[in-house]
Formats: C-alpha cells, sequence, structure tokens
C-alpha cells in the first residue's frame, strides 16, 4: 500500500508546518530558526517572515537529478548508456521497456531515496494550496502578498508540469483537500492540464519582480535572491508550457484525450513527427519572443555564458573571459558556489558544501586500474550522441531523410580523421581516443601510467564493458575529467560543485526557434523576425553558434541546405538540442513529445568502433583530434523494443485504484 498512501497522505493528509527551518541558501540568515520549531496554520501564516519561511521548504523539495542517491540517472533518451554494474538504473531499465521498474528504483529522481518527483509534487502541491487558501490570513503589504502568492502560483504549475512530461495529463489539484476526503477529480488531457499550468504560470509573471533586491521585501536577502522564482522565470515556463501542449506527441494525444494512442499511431509514428499543434506554438512563440528581447535589451540579469578557453580539453578558463560555460554544470575551487553562473534560470535549493564528492564525481570517468576511484559505475555517452555533434562548417555529418540518418555530403566528415574540424562543444563535452586523462602523474602506479592518455579503439584497456566504455567515448561536461586518481578534482581542497539547472538560457533560444519553424507558413518565416522578438528562428540557433566561435575552434550558421523546407530546419534545430542540451537529461521527453521514441534509429544505441593507426607515444606531442584512425564503424549495443505505451510511464497500480476517474496510462 505504499504509493496508495503515499498519494492519498500527501494530497489530503494534514501538513505540519516547518516555518524557516529549511536550508536555502539565499535566506540562511534572514530565516534562522531553530529547526524543530515546528508552528501552527495560524503561525506559519500570520506575517511575511513566516509565510516565506513556509515556502522554502518547496524550494528544497526541487530533486536535484545528480544526487537524489549515490548514484544516479538522469538520461532515459537514446544519447546514454550504463556499463553492466550499472544494469539495475533506471537508465537502462528503460532500455529494456521496464519503465515500471521506476516505482522502486531509489537510483532515479522519479523516486529517488533522497528525493523524488512523484512523492515531492503532491506534497508540495498541497503546500502550495494551503499558501493560496491561507493568504488571507497574511499580516503584510501587498508588496509581500504578491510575493509569496506569485511564488506559490509559479510551483503550483511547475510540480504539475513536470509530472506531465513522464506521466501525461493529470488531475490538476488547485484547493487543498481535506484528510477525509479523496478527491475524485478526473484526469485531464495534456492540453487541457497544460492550459491550467499557463493559468498559473501567467499569475506569477503578473505578481512576481524581475529583481528581488529591488523590493522591500528582497532587500532583506540583497545579494542572496538568484534562486527564487522571479517574473522571468515564470515567462519562461509558460512559454515551454506552452511549446509542449502544441507538440507533436500532445496534439495526437488530444484527439483520444489520453486513450487509444496504439491505435492512434498504427505501426509508426514518424509521419506526424512535423504535426504541430499551432495554436499552442503561436502562444509559445510569444512568451519565448518576450523572454528573448527582455535579455537582448539587457531587462533581466541573464545572459549567454561565455565560451573561452585557454585550453579546451582540461577547462581552463580564457583570462579574459568574464563568464565560464563550464561553471553553468560544476565550479571548481570557488568555495562551493552553485553552478549556473549567468546562465541558469531555474535550480532547485543550494545542495551543501562536498555533496558532489559522494555522489555524481565519481561516475563519469572510466575505473580500469583504479584510474576513476570507486565502484564500477559508470555513465558513458552513446555514438549516437557523439554522431549528432556536427562539424565546424556548420553541417551535420548525418541527415535525417525520410526518417532515416544518411550521410551529409556537405559535412567533409572523415572517417579516417572522424574527429577533426568538429563543432567546438565535441572536444569540451567529450572524452574520445587519445584525450590526455590523467595530467598529474605522479601519484600513479606503473599500470595507471600507462593509461595516461586515453586507449578508447576496439579491445583496447578502457574499452572494457565492465569498468571502462562500451561506446568509445566518455563525457566529461559535466563532470571535468580532472576527477581522478592522479589529478584528484573530488578531493575537498578542490571544492568541486555540481548542479544540473532545470532551465537555462540556452534552452529558450532553442525552444524560441522550434516554435517559430512549427508555426512557419514558409520557409522566408525561419528567418523573420517575428512580432515578439527582433529574432528569427535561425538567429536564434546562431546564437548559440556564435557563443562558441572562436579562432582556434571556429564553428559556423546555419547552412543553406538546412533551412530548404520547414522540416529540414526542425530537424537542425532537433540537433542543436541534443547537442547544446547533452546529458542534462532532456532528450528522452524531446524525443517522446516529436513522437519519434518508437522510431528507427533513435531505438537502436551503438557504439563506435575502430582500429589506433599512430603510436600510443604519437599523442604525447600531437593533439588527439588529428590523429588517423581505420575500420571506423557502427556497433548496435541495445535495440529497444518500443510500442506505443512507452509513450508515457506508468503511474503507480495503488493509486489508480483510488477511483475511476484516474485511470492507468494506455498499454499499462
Amino acid at each position: 500500500m505504499k504509493y496508495y498512501n503515499n498519494m492519498k497522505s500527501l494530497l489530503c493528509g494534514s501538513l505540519l508546518l516547518l516555518a524557516g527551518s529549511v536550508s536555502f541558501t539565499s535566506c540562511t540568515d534572514w530565516l534562522d530558526k531553530d529547526p524543530e520549531s515546528i508552528v501552527a496554520d495560524d503561525e506559519a501564516f500570520k506575517n511575511y517572515r513566516n509565510f516565506q519561511g513556509y515556502i522554502e521548504e518547496i524550494y528544497s523539495l526541487v530533486p536535484d537529478k545528480e544526487k537524489v542517491n549515490y548514484c544516479t540517472a538522469w538520461n532515459f533518451g537514446d544519447d546514454a548508456v550504463h556499463n553492466t554494474e550499472g544494469y539495475a538504473h533506471m537508465d537502462h531499465q528503460v532500455d529494456l521497456g521496464n519503465y515500471r521498474n521506476w516505482w522502486n528504483n531509489t537510483q532515479c529522481w522519479l523516486n529517488g531515496a533522497n528525493s523524488s518527483l512523484w512523492r515531492n509534487s503532491w506534497y508540495s502541491i498541497r503546500k502550495c494550496n494551503m499558501g493560496i487558501e491561507n493568504i488571507k490570513s497574511l499580516v503584510g503589504t501587498d508588496e509581500e502578498r504578491d510575493l509569496l502568492l506569485g511564488q506559490l502560483y509559479f510551483f503550483r504549475a511547475w510540480w504539475h508540469f513536470e509530472l506531465m512530461c513522464y506521466f501525461g495529463g493529470l488531475p490538476y489539484i488547485d484547493q487543498a483537500f481535506a484528510a477525509s476526503n479523496i478527491p475524485e477529480l478526473p484526469r485531464l488531457s495534456f492540453q487541457e492540464c497544460a492550459d491550467r499550468c499557463a493559468e498559473d504560470f501567467e499569475k506569477a509573471y503578473d505578481l512576481l519582480p524581475l529583481d528581488w533586491d529591488e523590493t522591500l521585501a528582497g532587500m532583506q536577502t540583497s545579494g542572496k535572491n538568484d534562486l527564487r522564482i522571479n517574473k522571468f522565470m515564470a515567462l519562461c515556463y509558460l512559454g515551454k508550457c506552452y511549446l509542449w501542449a502544441g507538440s507533436p506527441l500532445m496534439k495526437e494525444f488530444e484527439k483520444t484525450k489520453n486513450g487509444g494512442v496504439a491505435e492512434l499511431l498504427g505501426a509508426s509514428s514518424n509521419g506526424k513527427t512535423y504535426d504541430y499543434d499551432e495554436k499552442y506554438c503561436k502562444l509559445a512563440v510569444e512568451a519565448l519572443g518576450k523572454a528573448l528581447e527582455m535579455v537582448k535589451k539587457g531587462t533581466v540579469r541573464y545572459k549567454l555564458a561565455e565560451y573561452k578557453y585557454s585550453n579546451i580539453y582540461d577547462h581552463e578558463r580564457d583570462e579574459n573571459a568574464e563568464t565560464n560555460y563550464s561553471d553553468i554544470f560544476y565550479t571548481h575551487k570557488q568555495s562551493w558556489l552553485m553552478p549556473g553562473t549567468c546562465e541558469a534560470i531555474f535550480r532547485g535549493a543550494y545542495p551543501g558544501a562536498n555533496s558532489f564528492n559522494w555522489n555524481c564525481d565519481k561516475t563519469f570517468g572510466p575505473k580500469v586500474a583504479g584510474i576513476v576511484a570507486h565502484d564500477n559505475i559508470i555513465h558513458h555517452p552513446t555514438a549516437n550522441l557523439i554522431d549528432q555533434y556536427g562539424m565546424a562548417n556548420g553541417q551535420p555529418i548525418y541527415l535525417v531523410r525520410n526518417g532515416e540518418y544518411v550521410l551529409n555530403p556537405e559535412s567533409g566528415w572523415d572517417p579516417e580523421h572522424p574527429y577533426k574540424d568538429r563543432d567546438p562543444r565535441f572536444y569540451h563535452d567529450i572524452v574520445f581516443d587519445g584525450f590526455h586523462y590523467v595530467i598529474n602523474t605522479e601519484a600513479l602506479n606503473d599500470v595507471q601510467k600507462k593509461l595516461e592518455y586515453c586507449q578508447l579503439y576496439t579491445d583496447a584497456a578502457m574499452r572494457q564493458v565492465d569498468n571502462g566504455s562500451s561506446t568509445g567515448y566518455f563525457i566529461q561536461k559535466l563532470v571535468p575529467h580532472q576527477c581522478n586518481v592522479g589529478d584528484k578534482w573530488y578531493d575537498w581542497e578542490h571544492a568541486l560543485q555540481g548542479y544540473l539547472p532545470y532551465m537555462r538560457l540556452a534552452d529558450i533560444y532553442l525552444m524560441y526557434a522550434e516554435a517559430v519553424a512549427a508555426t512557419a507558413k514558409s520557409v522566408g518565416a525561419l528567418k523573420s523576425r517575428t512580432e515578439y522578438c527582433s529574432l528569427s528562428a535561425v538567429d536564434a540557433i546562431n546564437a548559440l553558434r556564435d557563443r562558441v566561435n572562436s579562432a582556434d575552434f571556429p564553428m559556423e550558421h546555419v547552412q543553406a541546405n538546412l533551412m530548404d523546407t520547414r522540416e529540414h530546419f526542425i530537424d537542425e534545430v532537433r540537433r542543436e538540442r541534443a547537442v547544446e542540451l547533452s546529458f542534462e537529461g532532456f532528450r528522452w521527453c524531446d524525443l517522446q513529445r516529436w513522437l519519434l521514441l518508437t522510431e528507427p534509429p533513435y531505438t537502436v544505441k551503438y557504439s563506435h568502433e575502430f582500429e589506433r593507426l599512430e603510436k600510443d607515444s604519437w599523442f604525447k606531442t600531437h593533439d588527439p583530434k588529428d590523429a588517423k584512425i581505420g575500420n571506423f564503424h557502427k556497433k548496435e549495443l541495445i535495440t529497444r523494443d518500443f510500442d506505443a505505451k512507452h509513450y508515457w510511464f506508468p503511474l503507480p497500480d495503488k493509486d489508480t485504484y483510488l477511483y475511476e476517474g484516474f485511470p492507468q496510462n494506455p498499454g499499462w
């Protein structure tokens, strides 16, 4: 009865209101109360200080995807695989089609040991509703009332929206039910639920400030308000909500109100992948366009982080750079500073000092000969993801044509030099053959010293499936390669801090470009500014290309052959999302909403196999991207046997028995 009790109690049960006792870095000096102090409802809501303390708990309940257990999984798309010791983790269970495993898989942020999207959502939604219903009890100013209500409306929408992305449309809970009353509310379709979310995001937008530091209440925590919900966050999520509602899957589901999807989609859904709901996408263009125009005019503090490196492989920041792209994902020797820099829009609460060391920073590199400490659990990128990283000339290596990947003759990609002249983000994100992995070799033993430079060719030492890479690559975008036994960046003195933002500014550019393309009536519209923003869809993608362009690693704009049709441009926007947002946990939701999750080639995960032609000593004096290799080819690793039911995760069975109007997802 675990899940029955959870949902019932979290929706309908009484709450003990703990005012101001939650650790939230932006207000710890302000809200410093005895952690044991439990107060009654009338105390929690009577003044702004107590009321804001009540809301602080909601921030702390936002799951930290990287740290819900000692080793977690959040990439369920075609972009990631685990090695064999990690097969119990949720990403591999998704590969097997075993979606029900999320109910008991504590390594998954959907229901993690330390934090759970499912449990925390229902609890937080109830807290929001209780706060909204008790706002009349507040003794305070109109400004204070608006700040409190704005946060509550935002979070009520946000928790619903995050659940919808994985489970489809749900009842929209907008009141705090009594403990004796099970709310028999019907499940809404995704679009119906999105309409309710949008109403709350709009209310939050109207009520909240752009900058808390400029409010009288926010001045009490001036300089520590970065994580607080503001007007810009609400506007961006409003746009995302509309784009998701307008995506092909949601449009198709609306025809059946969450029923009969297998019959609707038939044997293949690929033909519907460009069929967006124009009404919702136009609303997305409006919201996201307004957000980008605010960025362009400098009325908000958010901007794209700089991509300037003196050594891109080691993530060494250029001395002239004011901000740093890597700081979006992790910070190093910055006193455990919360990652995100100027680009992260929405994050949860501060994770605490040294929290990264006990979770994520040892799960990305090779465990061969103990090069990286801890057990043999490794997240690696698939060759699918590697192939998404195109060329410096702006061309993809592969084009999507008639539902298949075909080699792009204009890319200039050379299988004998597969890592040469690639998109600069490839060199920042990916560890490939010959990469100088351990810089400080003094602490290495003789066996480890032989692995100073990565050996990732077929049958090499680092290609063992138990403690190396089955795909031919490691990823260092989120955790730098210096987290190893020689450089020891995971040790205390390096103060390595990691956090994955739920939303960052690059995503706003990508969503805007997609929404504009979804509503475009001609290819000319792709290059035209919209009513709400001075950027065109093409401009938005090129803004991300310009960010990474440099003399050492050039990056050209979207090329003409990728804009000859609306569909071809949408393909390029989708590829840009795969690259820019790689390993950040968005790929499964993207393939899902585009109706591609069940379609080849997205159902097959593969590796790259090749022979090393250069001597080992060659890599000590040459750039590994220039190495010549032989017999480069793909090898199938996993084929996902998905059907229409896999577009949504199943609800816990016992929750669907609560009442007739809360049915299980189709096929489960």
